[in-house]
């Protein structure tokens, strides 16, 4: 079962959407990506008018290790291209939340020294859920764009 799992996963992270749509493992979590935003709702189609700009999206691309350095699975995100907003136009500010391996090291020790239980887990798919004060438009991505309607914009 191994053999045949490991069939549809690959060792080479593509650089760029064209070199992804080669190999099929790497179209087929690109499509449950997209699944996702449609089953959580993230987004809705909408036409595209000429005063609004939209920001275009990118896929990263990822293949994730176990500790013997064996692919456990490919994984993808579809993210904004948000440094082609313009400041005072259509945004106020951005950022994306990471946390440091120094709070994630002083976490730890504090678990330790009150001998708590920690638990890790790997989320798959994590929106934050708050309602925008702004309208923000992005592109469809190219090869899941609606085919009733090409020219809308998310």
């Amino acid at each position: 079962m191994w053999c045949y799992f490991d069939a549809f996963l690959t060792l080479v992270e593509p650089n760029n959407y064209k070199e992804a749509l080669k190999e099929s493992c790497w179209i087929e979590v690109m499509q449950e990506e997209i699944h996702e935003f449609k089953r959580l709702q993230v987004c809705e189609l909408v036409p595209h008018l000429d005063y609004i700009m939209s920001i275009n999206l990118k896929w990263i691309f990822k293949v994730k290790l176990d500790e013997f350095r064996g692919v456990l699975k490919n994984k993808v995100r579809l993210v904004a291209k948000g440094f082609r907003q313009k400041e005072g136009i259509n945004f106020e500010e951005s950022f994306a939340p990471v946390a440091r391996i120094e709070a994630i090291r002083i976490f730890a020790v504090n678990a330790s020294h009150k001998n708590m239980t920690v638990y890790q887990m790997d989320v798959n798919t994590a929106f934050l859920n708050d309602v925008l004060r702004e309208e923000v438009y992005v592109s469809q991505t190219e090869r899941f764009v609606a085919q009733d309607h090409p020219n809308h914009v998310y």
